[in-house]
């Protein structure tokens, strides 16, 4: 299976020239615009977690339990930091490097490596607890629901492990397209569920106990006749609001489901590689070009759009506060207001950029920026 890289697809998006066409136009990113701030991004507290390859800080996301974040690096450190005063509970060195991470859930908190590792710690003292082995590169934070550890594969192979030794208790292959985007959905996975996207364009929901179908349901098809046009990877992870699935593929659409059967709600043409968020009966997505666009929750009809943060690789979006954050390569995090798009307010968060999902807590935003340091926002 071929994997592309989001720098090249990010490239091909862009209409850069590959080839050196010198009739082609390299479209560049769009330059900030100044605006008047109606809001204040402070930093709660800063701390410095490790640092890593940047190819991979964006699977990297920060998790959080009630009182503690989990974040890592790619060289292999877990770390715990106190959610309300920034200060360092305990780091665990492992023996390989972390590519898919971090993922927490009854107590463990959870990474896979380049090599295919499994490793589940203890979320209260940072010992592994346990180890396991899938044999393929895992790009997404493994997640559990107490009694299985679920982790998706970058071949599409899906395990689930048994979350108190590791040990096998069933597997999902979902064929792959011949070209997909470099990237895997983070799965979903509650008592009743377990809710995974693949590079098919399908979201299918598993028993968790046997890995026995409850429902399938195509998001996005195929369209174009290159390998290329055709990919329809859904790499953000699912949003469960209710009893209704948020989704969004690139190169697809952007959708809403039913949780129990996986009926289609509404659909909207929509390219995205990160996980959509929502709050005020809104949908948000950051789309491929770095647009961002907000839907009506129950119908799907388009609100608006926020276009001049063009190609600047933004994350997916979050929520701060009431507002709708999103963060860029360049490493500015940008609040946005959730009725119309307009630019709330905006600050500088690190000069290596911004790659990982950012994690929104209570009424706190953790960032965690290219060069190893998680960062804590509130609002003013």
């Amino acid at each position: 299976m071929k994997k592309l890289s989001l720098l090249l697809a990010a490239l091909l998006i862009s209409g850069c020239s590959l080839f050196g066409d010198d009739d082609a136009v390299e479209l560049q990113p769009a330059e900030l615009v100044k605006f008047q701030e109606e809001a204040s991004l402070k930093k709660q507290w800063s701390v410095n977690i490790g640092s890593g390859n940047k190819k991979f800080w964006d699977s990297l996301q920060p998790s959080a339990s009630d009182s503690t974040i989990f974040a890592a690096d790619h060289e292999g450190t877990v770390t715990a930091i106190d959610l309300s005063s920034g200060k360092r509970r305990w780091s665990t060195e492992l023996d390989s490097p972390i590519s898919g991470g971090v993922g927490y859930g009854a107590g463990l908190v959870m990474v896979g490596s380049i090599e295919g590792q499994v490793y589940a710690l203890s979320a209260d003292t940072g010992a592994v607890q346990w180890t396991a082995n899938v044999n393929a590169e895992i790009l997404a934070s493994p997640q559990s629901n107490g009694d299985i550890v679920v982790v998706q594969a970058i071949d599409n192979k899906l395990f689930a492990l048994n979350a108190a030794d590791g040990s096998a208790v069933w597997q999902h292959e979902d064929e792959p397209p011949l070209l997909t985007v470099r990237g895997s959905s983070v799965p979903v996975v509650t008592s009743k569920m377990v809710l995974v996207g693949f590079d098919s364009g399908k979201l299918i929901a598993f028993n968790p106990e046997n890995g026995s179908l409850i429902w399938e349901s195509r998001l996005a098809l195929p369209k174009g006749r290159t390998d290329l046009e055709r990919m329809v990877d859904i790499d953000g992870t699912p949003l469960l609001v209710g009893d209704v699935i948020y989704a969004v593929s690139y190169q697809g659409r952007i959708g809403a489901l039913s949780r129990g059967t996986g009926r289609s709600l509404w659909f909207q043409d929509s390219s995205s590689h990160h996980a959509p968020a929502s709050s005020l009966e809104q949908v948000y997505v950051s789309e491929a070009d770095s647009t961002v666009r907000a839907f009506r929750a129950g119908s799907g009809q388009p609100i608006w759009s926020n276009e001049q943060l063009f190609l600047r690789r933004i994350t997916g979006p979050a929520k701060l506060g009431g507002y709708v954050a999103v963060a860029d390569a360049e490493g500015y995090l940008h609040l946005l207001d959730p009725v119309d798009g307009h630019f709330i307010a905006r600050t500088n968060v690190d000069g290596s950029g911004v790659s990982a999902p950012m994690l929104s807590v209570g009424d706190q935003l953790i960032v965690q920026a290219n060069d190893g340091s998680l960062t804590a926002y509130s609002i003013k």
